[in-house]
């Protein structure tokens, strides 16, 4: 058995574990949104952000020792929660009605461009966190990085409407 060329770690090779996994991501993505449209993709996604939002949520409540997020908890844990994933979210406009967050960068990086589907994952995960402690929620991703826009503008509507907009975004309610 031959020894491994001592220079192979040493080889500049843009690969480690966190770029590995947001490729895989991207590619798993890809090809579902090759294999089966882009709408299928997105409800394949959701399906995935729906049980980390769940995970998550569980594991603010029980890290802030609280039956449920306050109104105020449920905006600092979607800046948190991103912040720790290395996102860069920050609140544009938190009011009675509403959420609006703004983002300079993806947990994904750049693996997101071209991949929109990937962007369930955040619609899922904020949906569930807040439809679960305050009861409802829409979610519209009005700009999105994956969409090729310079950042992402993510609104959280924490009433139903009856204007043309209640159709827009995707609805979660409170599970039972």
């Amino acid at each position: 058995m031959s020894e491994p060329e001592s220079d192979i770690p040493a080889a500049d090779v843009a690969l480690d574990k966190d770029r590995f996994m947001r490729t895989l991501i991207r590619h798993l993505a890809g090809t579902l949104e090759e294999v089966v449209g882009l709408p299928e993709a997105e409800g394949f996604v959701s399906v995935v952000g729906q049980k980390m939002g769940e995970e998550i949520d569980t594991a603010y409540r029980r890290g802030l020792k609280v039956h449920s997020l306050s109104r105020s908890q449920v905006t600092a844990v979607l800046v948190d929660l991103k912040r720790r994933i290395d996102g860069d979210f920050y609140v544009i406009e938190d009011s009675e009605d509403s959420i609006v967050l703004g983002n300079r960068r993806c947990p994904f990086g750049d693996r997101v461009i071209g991949r929109p589907s990937m962007c369930m994952m955040t619609s899922n995960v904020f949906g569930v966190i807040v439809s679960e402690n305050l009861g409802y929620a829409r979610v519209l991703l009005e700009e999105t990085i994956a969409k090729g826009d310079a950042g992402c503008r993510v609104v959280v509507r924490l009433r139903r409407e009856r204007s043309e907009e209640a159709h827009a975004g995707r609805e979660y309610v409170r599970s039972e």
